[in-house]
């Protein structure tokens, strides 16, 4: 079966990195969260960009995924692993030299004992009950942690998209109590952090999402482009149905085009009979189920059906196709599949 084609621009992250950038000042170094493959859209042609703008630091998710990002860019970067230093992970941390955040009494204890003297940071829990330690752990082991000299100190905002929540300024005066006095470099805020302003940038930001064109960071050039190829296209009689249990039935004589895609390849059932599918800015509805592999859409309004339709495009970003699932863009980006043609636009 023919894939879809998902289009990166890979100037346009390069230029909202930039644009996050410019929004702190001289003394923050901005850094890049690449996890889960860039959000699914490439970590090795995504960090190979920054990297030549620039960018020195690089967050991920789990050691192997710092393994790939390490492999892509060689020496001479920080590679960050938000979940610390797993049981299992001590040899690729160590050949790979990357920074373990670590979390837990536990991290510390494995870490020290396992690759004295390698480098870490610290993760600190300041409300969000994710990860990182609480302001009772981290003053039992403060001194020993100091002690070894941690590259970063970092925490994380549980509502940073909604800049009036209470808890932002909780978390700030927390991560304060917790870190104030210390001699070491600071990270707090990731894409929706920045956009609170400079008294959560601190030493080092973290964007992330909005780097990838989505929510909050309004400003975003879009990243990604979608197009799904048409398999084929049938004329639909009034009153004939359309897809698994005949949830659409055509209400005049109709031309329904059948695109390869679904929710195998990141494209939620939900999205049935609610979506919208673009032909050169013109919108064409989806009709009936989302099924594992295919699509149908109405064309019955096309003066001619072209080979592909698109479902990302600038009609369409990832959060309003987000919204239209009753979800959220990084939902909508990690998800995309593999079985997509990943064509790359800008970078060397």
């Amino acid at each position: 079966m023919a894939t879809g084609t998902l289009h990166i621009d890979l100037d346009a992250v390069l230029a909202n990195w930039r644009a996050l950038d410019a929004l702190t000042g001289p003394a923050t170094e901005t850094g890049a969260v690449v996890k889960a493959d860039s959000y699914g859209l490439g970590a090795g042609r995504v960090a190979r960009h920054l990297a030549r703008a620039g960018c020195r630091k690089f967050f991920v998710a789990a050691a192997e995924e710092g393994a790939q990002v390490r492999e892509a860019l060689g020496e001479g970067v920080a590679i960050h692993v938000f979940s610390g230093h797993m049981a299992g992970d001590t040899d690729i941390i160590g050949d790979l030299g990357l920074i373990p955040m670590l979390n837990s009494i536990e991290q510390v204890t494995r870490h020290f004992e396992a690759l004295p003297g390698a480098p870490f940071g610290v993760q600190l829990d300041t409300g969000m009950n994710r990860l990182g330690m609480e302001a009772g752990e981290w003053e039992a082991v403060a001194p020993l942690v100091l002690g070894a000299g941690p590259k970063l100190v970092m925490s994380h905002l549980a509502c940073a998209d909604e800049p009036d929540h209470p808890m932002n300024r909780q978390q700030l005066e927390a991560f304060h109590y917790m870190t104030d006095g210390l001699d070491l470099p600071r990270s707090l805020s990731a894409t929706g952090g920045i956009l609170l302003g400079p008294e959560y940038h601190f030493d080092v930001t973290r964007p992330g999402i909005g780097m990838y064109g989505g929510m909050p960071f309004e400003a975003a050039r879009p990243v990604a482009r979608l197009s799904l190829p048409v398999v084929q296209t049938r004329d639909v009689a009034a009153g004939e149905s359309v897809g698994y249990s005949n949830t659409w039935v055509a209400e005049i004589d109709s031309v329904i085009a059948t695109v390869s895609a679904g929710y195998a390849d990141g494209l939620h059932r939900t999205l049935s009979s609610k979506a919208t599918l673009w032909a050169d800015g013109t919108p064409c509805p989806v009709v009936g189920r989302v099924s594992m592999d295919l699509i149908t859409v109405d064309v019955t309004h096309l003066t001619q059906v072209p080979k592909a339709l698109d479902i990302l495009c600038p009609e369409q970003g990832v959060d309003d196709l987000a919204e239209v699932a009753g979800t959220i863009g990084y939902e909508i980006l990690t998800s995309l599949g593999a079985r997509y043609t990943r064509r790359y636009s800008g970078g060397a």
